[in-house]
């Protein structure tokens, strides 16, 4: 089958493909089975980082790749895979298009696979700096590509060159042929008639194509004495370049390599004297919660911690990682960014302790201006008229908090016996455990509801898409109805989805202008 041929049947193939599919989907369009796009999804396909959900923006691996990302995960890859990119496009699209051939139709069939995977990869990989995964298979497949074009380059300069020093050895030494007397040596021209030059040849059988004009003119341009020069000042850069560069990478990938294979829970460090220590305060504080609390204790923390809790404390946690249910994080976010009384009359009725991230770096100070803007996404009130929380921090780079966080709860169970002046009320929040360098610090709540955790944990209380189906979604025990009752759920949805009210477009028009002025930090 010739490449005319498959792609008439392809083109047959997809046609009717997308006529059934355009008829699916206008039949289950009305039912409204096709859902919103998420922001999630919108992320990957519009140009500016906010989404508008201040949940997505505060996940770090939500945000574009930036070029030292693909650099650090990447390294010489980066220069090599736009090379065998190019070599792989050349092979599978432009030389078939001018010049098809039956006998080497499928060999471009994994080039266009190569080229289609590289193009979705690289798109997706500049939305999302978790995506970079994608990269990794077709970087390495398009450097391999790149790596033989140089190894057949360099083969095509060292066979020429040595066919040159044969030819003049070969004729500064002629062979001498002994001929007799009164007999001329017969020529060929004699005995046939002039051989068919490949010119000739092509003329002949019409298939003077512009393929073949052009690879003839490439022919001349290359038979230039200049561009012989060149070729070989080209094929001794790149055999200095790998002398001097797969060493390089060779050790650099080692080190990604153990770097990337460490434990995240616990790391080397040095102190202020020099001394090499290893941190282990967050398995230290996962496994107190496991040897220490009830086996039905609950564990209120930041979702960031959720699976670890649940993993390696064997606790129960009140959000993880599958962070669908904005509403449910808000009300996370409002506990810890309340004031401690105002708090722990929420917490008594979800938790039995408070977990969270101390020491600096990415705690949770640091991530507390996400807390308060999730939060007030969906209850309004904690920083009315200011979709950001600006209030909702610190004057300066010395931490001195604003008037908000200092009365939060969560500055106060992070400041506490470390900044003077701070205290924790030991009748609603008592301290259980500090991790051996300060990293992690665990309160208890003090006057839990039992009656609330007994509604929480009945079955019967539980609603389950089916009888004895292991779906069940969470219920919130009647305490709570009242502050539930001023939720605002968030529409994480676009124009061309769905109609905000009035409300919701100025939330999200001022989200995003505060969130340009300030550059997006938090």
């Amino acid at each position: 089958m010739t490449a005319g041929q498959r792609f008439k049947v392809r083109s047959q193939v997809f046609a009717a493909a997308a006529v059934v599919a355009s008829v699916v989907v206008a039949m289950l369009w009305p039912t409204g089975y096709f859902g919103p796009l998420s922001s999630r999804v919108r992320g990957l396909f519009v140009t500016h980082t906010r989404t508008g959900n201040p949940l997505v923006d505060s996940v770090a691996e939500h945000q574009p790749a930036s070029p030292q990302a693909f650099w650090q995960f990447l390294h010489y890859a980066c220069h090599t895979s736009p090379v065998g990119f190019v070599v792989a496009l050349y092979t599978s699209v432009i030389k078939p298009f001018f010049k098809p051939k039956k006998d080497t139709d499928a060999s471009t069939d994994p080039m266009v696979f190569i080229v289609t995977y590289a193009i979705v990869a690289y798109h997706f990989s500049t939305k999302m700096n978790r995506l970079m995964l994608l990269m990794g298979p077709i970087s390495s497949a398009l450097s391999g590509i790149a790596i033989a074009a140089m190894i057949d380059f360099l083969w095509c300069e060292v066979s020429e060159l040595l066919a040159s020093f044969s030819k003049e050895a070969s004729v500064e030494d002629p062979p001498t042929v002994a001929t007799p007397k009164g007999k001329k040596a017969k020529s060929d021209s004699g005995k046939s008639s002039k051989k068919t030059t490949p010119a000739t040849k092509s003329t002949v059988s019409g298939s003077n194509t512009i393929t073949d004009m052009i690879e003839s003119k490439w022919a001349e341009f290359n038979s230039l004495t200049v561009v012989k020069i060149i070729r070989k000042l080209v094929a001794l850069a790149i055999v200095y370049l790998a002398v001097v560069d797969i060493p390089e990478f060779y050790t650099y990938s080692n080190q990604m390599g153990h770097h990337l294979s460490n434990p995240s829970l616990m790391f080397q460090a040095r102190l202020g004297d020099g001394t090499v220590i290893m941190v282990d305060d967050y398995r230290e504080a996962y496994w107190w919660l496991r040897d220490k609390t009830p086996e039905d204790a609950r564990i209120m923390a930041w979702w960031d911690y959720g699976y670890q809790i649940t993993g390696i404390g064997n606790r129960t946690t009140i959000a993880d990682g599958n962070t669908w249910n904005h509403e449910h994080i808000a009300l996370l976010g409002r506990c810890l960014t309340s004031p401690e009384k105002r708090a722990h009359n929420i917490i008594k009725h979800l938790a039995d302790y408070v977990l969270i991230w101390a020491g600096g770096g990415g705690d949770d100070l640091a991530k507390s201006p996400h807390m308060a803007r999730i939060g007030n996404s969906v209850f309004p009130d904690i920083c009315p008229g200011d979709p950001t929380c600006q209030q909702f921090g610190f004057y300066n780079r010395q931490m001195d908090p604003t008037p908000m966080m200092a009365e939060s709860l969560l500055y106060k169970l992070h400041r506490y016996r470390e900044k003077p002046g701070v205290t924790v009320n030991q009748n609603l929040f008592k301290e259980r455990f500090i991790s051996k360098y300060g990293k992690v610090r665990i309160y208890e709540v003090v006057g839990v509801s039992q009656a609330s955790k007994n509604y929480t944990s009945d079955p019967a209380n539980r609603i389950c898409d089916a009888p004895g189906s292991w779906y069940c979604k969470g219920v919130y025990p009647p305490a709570l109805n009242k502050l539930l009752a001023k939720r605002k759920n968030f529409q994480q949805l676009e124009d061309f989805n769905a109609k905000k009210d009035d409300d919701g477009q100025k939330y999200h028009e001022e989200y995003m202008k505060k969130m340009r002025n300030t550059g997006g930090r938090g």
